[in-house]
């Protein structure tokens, strides 16, 4: 009995077969990246555009602080300070609001393109009869055979370069 158990463990050891693919690379070589690419400069675009918008109006009182603030009253200079920090303020928010909306509109963007990729490896997985593939451009494994490297049929499958 012991026997056949050892024997079914190893018959199960030596059916499960192991590959790895860059998933980076394979990316690099879709034609969807470019799209995605052009689509977040130009997202990214509107927010430079719109935060130098912002500097330029805070430059723009800074200087007119610095020039008139020896003939103004105190309230007038603290109302001039209090205006500058509040530009200051939306200065910062909205560059950590760009920040979050930019990393968001990059997750949407590339969600289908990892799909896509994902399909297709474990499509050329289970063509090629593999239990499980790692993502080697992670560099998490240290050891691994150059013909358990699916990278190759998993971009000729998608028509990545």
């Amino acid at each position: 009995m012991a026997v056949c158990l050892l024997f079914t463990a190893n018959l199960a050891k030596a059916q499960q077969k192991i590959g790895y693919v860059n998933f980076s690379a394979v990316i690099d070589g879709m034609p969807d990246k470019a799209v995605i690419a052009k689509t977040m400069q130009d997202y990214q675009k509107q927010f430079a555009d719109q935060y130098q918008a912002m500097q330029t109006e805070y430059q723009t009182q800074g200087a007119a602080y610095e020039k008139n603030k020896s003939t103004w009253n105190d309230a007038v200079r603290t109302q001039k300070e209090a205006e500058l920090t509040d530009i200051q303020n939306r200065m910062q928010a909205f560059t950590q609001k760009a920040q979050q909306s930019i990393e968001a509109k990059q997750n949407e963007q590339a969600k289908p393109l990892f799909d896509k990729v994902k399909v297709a490896v474990s499509a050329v997985a289970k063509e090629k009869g593999y239990t499980y593939v790692f993502d080697s451009s992670q560099q998490i494994m240290v050891v691994y055979p150059d013909g358990d490297d699916l990278t190759a049929a998993v971009k000729l499958k998608l028509g990545a370069k």
